[in-house]
């Protein structure tokens, strides 16, 4: 049989929430949430394939958003708070649903995960998730890579090639700074991609990027091999196209597997159902209802169906049934495509980490056994990108297209009527920092000025994260994003000011880099373009 690889990618970003300021902050939930039910469930995951030896390869993009929150001791802390809280639901969970025997065995299983979340979390990793993803590098069955330093949406960032080459720069030193080594893929924000910028990839020492499937196919020359092998830019810098096949069956909402009536529905939460006298404790502020991760219903069918009861044995079934589709379909796939391609084809599947086990509750197992299906499976080997260009170094050389994935497949969801404020100030905010330390090269610089201009830095930075452009289009919490924003330009704002004044506020500065204590070994100096030899 024909040989093909299979490259599964996993991106996990979530935006910089960290306020000091507060004894608890609702957005913060947005990491606890993800540990819970993501982050430790994926290393579960990794911890059961390498007990039973089960050979595979799998790529997990951090984001330096993420990176340095989970190793945020003051988050470290909360998150705790948050578990034990979970764990005193659970158990009135349990005495309330006891003459209730199928929501009682849910109640009971509940309290047993929260349990196992708590134990792995605090004794097994030592509060470190970093630590335990880095052993599954070490081992040589994970690639770990990175994307931009808060997530910027590079392509409405390029009014400034400096905005660009810090967002990755930074994004790069901070994974470094946490692993020990620098990656050599790179996950673009939004898979947002323009031409021109393999170039700045290339300055940082990156080897390949991902793209979806039309930045492939309305590259610069037809791809002979469409989305199944990557494009080299020009430069040596690969991009890779998603296989829209694997895409459909996850990401579909008509067609992809976590729609299934078996599996768990997401949007039926106790917080939502029960009385407000017993689940205040338990919900923001005692009165604005949220999710609290305690589901007790399946998707069931059409949403004017009453939901029936989850029944997990029956959803553990069920991602064994799609994940056996799964790989029965990469194999029909791999076998068509070698019969026209000079060498293996590489099916590239990317998706959100955080769909894994958050939004599809059984996501975790569905690629747990898709990883042990592929090591069993004639044909069909898993690989990370950087492995495949190990192997096959020479490639079809065009430019790709400029591209995003997500709606419309270009930037219409990052740049629209709800956001199209936010980018004049960005430029022009990125414009005075680039300028500020044009006019103080050459000058010495004390240490109270040197804090400012990196904190000056470190505001431009999160004002440009894609996340709040984002929330702004979805509009889920599009007051927080807006708040984000304009608060961020106006510390950016008052900095600038500040330093160019010389009237700096240490106690004000301090402040600041309190609440927005991201990007320690950041320096103002590296604004600017380095030279290119040649």
């Amino acid at each position: 049989m024909n040989k093909g690889y299979l490259a599964i990618v996993l991106h996990a970003h979530l935006p910089y929430v960290h306020h000091p300021e507060h004894d608890s902050f609702f957005e913060e939930n947005w990491l606890f949430e993800a540990i819970t039910e993501c982050y430790l469930p994926l290393i579960a995951m990794l911890e059961r394939l390498r007990h039973d030896q089960i050979r595979y390869r799998l790529t997990l993009s951090l984001s330096p958003t993420l990176i340095t929150m989970l190793q945020d001791e003051l988050l470290q802390t909360r998150y705790l708070r948050h578990l034990n809280r979970l764990l005193e639901l659970a158990e009135k969970e349990v005495d309330r649903t006891v003459d209730q025997p199928e929501f009682h065995d849910l109640a009971r299983r509940y309290h047993n995960d929260f349990t196992e979340a708590l134990h792995c979390y605090r004794d097994c990793y030592r509060c470190d998730l970093l630590e335990a993803l880095a052993q599954h590098q070490r081992s040589g069955d994970l690639e770990l890579i990175t994307t931009a330093a808060t997530h910027g949406f590079l392509p409405l960032l390029n009014v400034s090639e400096t905005a660009v080459q810090n967002q990755i720069k930074v994004g790069l030193n901070t994974f470094s700074a946490r692993f020990g080594f620098s990656p050599e893929g790179f996950w673009l924000p939004e898979c947002a991609y323009y031409p021109g910028l393999e170039t700045i990839l290339k300055d940082n020492g990156i080897q390949y990027f991902f793209v979806d499937s039309h930045g492939l196919m309305d590259a610069s020359q037809l791809p002979r091999y469409g989305v199944y092998a990557p494009l080299d830019c020009g430069n040596g810098v690969m991009a890779f196209g998603r296989d829209p096949a694997c895409s459909r069956q996850v990401w579909s909402a008509k067609e992809g597997y976590p729609g299934d009536p078996d599996y768990r529905e997401y949007y039926r939460d106790i917080g939502f159902d029960l009385p407000l006298d017993y689940i205040g404790p338990y919900i923001l502020d005692g009165t604005t209802r949220i999710n609290t991760g305690i589901k007790y219903h399946r998707i069931t069918g059409k949403p004017s169906r009453e939901k029936e009861i989850y029944i997990p044995a029956k959803a553990q079934a069920k991602a064994g049934t799609h994940a056996t589709d799964f790989i029965a379909r990469r194999q029909r796939q791999i076998q068509s495509l070698s019969a026209e391609m000079a060498q293996p084809p590489i099916i590239v599947a990317p998706y959100d980490a955080e769909l894994f086990g958050h939004w599809w509750h059984e996501g975790p197992l569905w690629l747990e056994q898709v990883l042990r299906l592929a090591s069993q499976t004639s044909g069909i080997e898993t690989v990370s990108c950087g492995d495949y260009l190990q192997q096959y170094p020479e490639q079809q050389q065009a430019t790709p297209s400029a591209s995003t994935w997500g709606d419309r497949g270009y930037s219409d969801f990052w740049l629209n009527d709800s956001n199209a404020w936010i980018y004049p100030l960005l430029h022009k905010a990125g414009n005075e920092m680039e300028r500020l330390v044009a006019d103080l090269q050459g000058l010495k610089i004390n240490e109270l000025q040197q804090r400012a201009l990196n904190q000056a830095l470190r505001s431009l930075l999160l004002a440009q994260a894609s996340d709040w452009p984002f929330i702004l289009k979805s509009g889920t919490t599009a007051e927080y994003a807006r708040k984000r924003v304009t608060d961020h330009l106006a510390r950016f704002n008052y900095l600038h000011d500040c330093i160019r004044k010389n009237r700096i506020d240490e106690r004000y500065l301090t402040a600041l880099e309190v609440m927005d204590d991201i990007f320690p070994e950041i320096d103002f100096r590296d604004y600017r373009v380095p030279e290119r030899k040649g």
